[in-house]
């Protein structure tokens, strides 16, 4: 089973190496990892996904929170929460296929993010399954490059989930039950 984590850390050279350690330490392979900065200034966010049972995800859990840097985890597993993966795919383009190329990733609702003589580049963000979607009607056209991303993830509405309580922190007033994803 996936679990997708959600950690808040200080933002100090070491930090990730001290995480994927961690679980590298319990024998568990990294699935994804996303990492970038956050709005708070010093504070980075790290999106990450093992392969666990939920046994094992509470202990992966709890030893998160024991490292020095780390100020929050969430686990995202169980609650609803929007999943995105972003990607660059650069595939051969003659002139007579341009627009053939252009319009699959319109579809895709992709959009062309460079043009040379004899290759379109085209940036996707989605699901993993539509990337792999378009991925998949773009090889016979000759895929060049592909780069793709970790999954980045985001609990649904305003509400966050609490230290170690499971439960979600919600303000009195906000209806945090109903969301909608594009």
């Amino acid at each position: 089973m996936l679990i997708t984590y959600v950690l808040h850390v200080d933002d100090k050279p070491g930090v990730l190496n001290r995480v994927s350690s961690l679980v590298r330490r319990r024998d568990y392979n990294i699935e994804s990892l996303t990492v970038g900065h956050t709005a708070e200034a010093g504070v980075s966010r790290i999106t990450l996904v093992v392969d666990a049972n939920p046994e094992a995800a509470h202990r992966i859990e709890a030893n998160l929170y024991k490292l020095v840097h780390v100020l929050r985890v969430e686990n995202l597993t169980e609650v609803p929460a929007v999943y995105r993966h972003l990607a660059l795919i650069k595939v051969a383009a003659s002139v007579d296929t341009r627009t053939q190329i252009m319009q699959l990733a319109d579809v895709f609702r992709g959009r062309v993010v460079d043009v040379a003589p004899d290759s379109l580049m085209i940036e996707i963000t989605g699901t993993d399954e539509k990337i792999d979607g378009l991925l998949e009607v773009l090889r016979p056209f000759g895929l060049l490059e592909v780069a793709k991303t970790g999954r980045l993830a985001m609990a649904r509405g305003q509400s966050t989930r609490g230290a170690h309580t499971g439960g979600p922190m919600v303000d009195d007033h906000v209806d945090a039950t109903v969301s909608f994803s594009v």
